[in-house]
């Protein structure tokens, strides 16, 4: 059964805590120099954006005064200088947003370099899955939530920044262009200086307060629409994958029902996220519309009786759209607002797997000289449950142990400690590294490429074209021969049997000192398979080979023999 997406394991109060932990490694990098001189040029550029809005507010007054005057000369000398401001304003917008994304760019990369190595580090790709289950798709959060974390987290800090030196900047402005308010109430002549700037505050705080209040819930519907959607995303994918296997199984209906429930689940919750923007947009919608004719009701009185002329009806119904852009910032930014906090949930839910998975002591095998060897270890399951206690063994070059066993009794499990990424291992182990060692999987991995690289995986490609040729004709791949340099998806276009033999060809180009094969030729006939072997024996003859199989056809090519009976309890022979 598909699980619910589980929620996110921070803590709401934590949200700037998770920003900054985010944040800060890449403005104290190595890049820091850079982005701060980049971030000071886009800052200063947002300035000189406020600042050429605060001379159109100056320009809005002289030219509908020059209207209003029937003054043909200030109306042409403000239409040229209009030119010139709308010169400097495209100019400075241009580069403001050129060198933002600019920054963007820089950020992002350093950023997404960063988490790709600390998820493939000591294989934390992984052990990842092992410890931590709260992580889902670990591709989309490096692929696309660092990317908007970067793009959300410039956009609504140069936001914020600007609209407070807005306010600042318009503040005086209105309280100057809005005077007095008089009037007669209970008995008392009143005056309120400044009237208009505590209209608009009033008037924002309203629709911020309503806007927080109806647009709430879309913070933690946005989390579970991306977990929903990724998870959606990441069906297909295995179909992609597996796409054989479900073919012979005609798995096609059940593949087609497991599709759908999770397609229902992302519409059903962007259904939800629907509702509630369409609830968001009609107050805001209203209160923007409201906005544009509200400066001119409170001005009203004032100029009917002729206190101010129109050229300051204009602008204070500017000044008054500029403060209250300002203060506007939470509405118009809000639903921004609900999808920056669910990113960074994600991504901090990320990080904080990752650095619970590096804190995990993992048992890393040593060099050994010579000999592989084992002392005192214990293997467990992840919930504790023994898979071999004080397991002590060793081996010298040219010797060759067979792993036998029960599924589920801990022989693959025994492989991976030696690989150093199970981190539910205690004692003692050392393996032979010089002279090289390769581990062959069931199913071996194929990367994209030519066959040249898939052989040569996972060194850098060999050039020797003989020397390939010669091995694909050694495991039975000779039809393969002509396809050296072709690329392709190698994984979908060989059979697993092939790709088994393609490793094993792998094994016989590298030469390793310590191989270990995991069932590595279960998908080979036995006939085949007596070959495989026999051409590693000759090749690797001073090799120390471990492995691991259920065929009884095994026992010739191995002289020592461990059996795994479970519950922690093993014999060697």
């Amino acid at each position: 059964m598909d699980q619910q997406p589980s929620a996110p394991r921070i803590r709401k109060r934590d949200l700037f805590k998770n920003l900054w932990r985010l944040a800060k490694p890449f403005w104290v990098s190595e890049e820091k120099w850079k982005a701060w001189a980049l971030l000071a040029l886009v800052i200063g550029l947002n300035l000189g954006i406020v600042y050429l809005s605060v001379q159109f507010n100056d320009w809005y007054g002289k030219f509908y005064r020059a209207m209003q005057g029937y003054d043909a000369k200030e109306f042409w000398a403000q239409m040229w200088r209009f030119c010139i401001l709308a010169f400097f304003w495209i100019l400075t917008g241009v580069y403001a947003q050129y060198l933002r994304q600019m920054l963007d760019v820089k950020w992002r990369r350093w950023m997404t370099e960063r988490f790709n190595r600390r998820w493939l580090e000591n294989q934390g790709y992984y052990r990842l899955q092992l410890v931590d289950r709260q992580t889902d798709n670990p591709d989309q959060r490096i692929a696309e939530d660092v990317r908007d974390f970067v793009s959300t987290t410039l956009g609504l800090s140069l936001g914020l920044l600007r609209s407070v030196v807005s306010f600042v900047s318009f503040v005086a402005i209105l309280w100057a262009l809005s005077g007095p308010l008089r009037f007669h109430f209970a008995g008392s002549d009143w005056v309120i200086e400044g009237y208009m700037l505590w209209v608009v505050i009033l008037y924002a705080l309203v629709g911020t307060a309503i806007t927080i209040l109806i647009g709430k819930p879309l913070v933690g519907l946005n989390f579970v629409q991306q977990q929903r959607e990724a998870d959606f995303r990441f069906s297909l994918m295995r179909i992609r994958e597996n796409a054989e296997s479900i073919a012979l199984y005609r798995g096609e209906s059940q593949e087609d029902q497991r599709l759908g429930l999770r397609l229902m689940r992302v519409v059903t919750n962007y259904w939800q996220i629907m509702r509630m923007q369409k609830r968001l947009t009609w107050f805001t919608s209203f209160w923007g519309q409201l906005a544009i004719i509200f400066p001119f009701i409170v001005a009203a009185p004032r100029y009917f009786a002729k206190a101010i002329d129109f050229g300051v009806v204009m602008q204070i119904s500017n000044a008054f759209r500029e403060v209250y852009d300002a203060l506007e910032f939470v509405i118009a930014s809000f639903y921004s607002l609900a999808a920056w906090k669910a990113i960074i949930d994600r991504l901090a839910t990320f990080e904080q797997g990752m650095a619970d998975m590096e804190k995990l002591p993992v048992l890393t095998p040593a060099d050994a000289p010579v000999n592989a060897t084992v002392r005192g270890l214990d293997v467990s399951k992840p919930d504790g449950t023994p898979l071999l206690t004080d397991l002590a063994l060793s081996l010298v070059p040219g010797e060759r142990l067979l792993v036998r066993g029960a599924s589920g009794v801990g022989k693959s499990t025994l492989l991976r400690v030696l690989g150093g990424i199970w981190p539910f291992a205690q004692g003692d182990a050392a393996i032979p590294r010089h002279g090289g060692v390769l581990f062959l999987s069931q199913r071996p991995y194929m990367p994209l490429g030519t066959l040249r690289d898939a052989m040569s995986y996972p060194h850098e490609r060999v050039g020797d074209t003989e020397l390939l040729r010669g091995l694909l004709i050694q495991v039975r791949l000779g039809h393969l021969v002509a396809r050296l340099d072709d690329t392709d998806h190698w994984a979908h276009v060989l059979s697993l049997g092939e790709q088994q033999r393609i490793a094993i060809a792998r094994a016989l180009l590298h030469r390793p000192a310590f191989l270990v094969l995991d069932e590595a030729t279960s998908a080979i006939d036995e006939d085949t398979e007596q070959l495989l072997y026999g051409a590693l024996l000759a090749a690797l003859p001073d090799s120390i080979m471990i492995s691991v199989g259920h065929r009884s056809s095994l026992k010739v090519f191995h002289n020592r023999f461990l059996d795994c009976e479970g519950e922690g309890r093993w014999a060697l022979a």
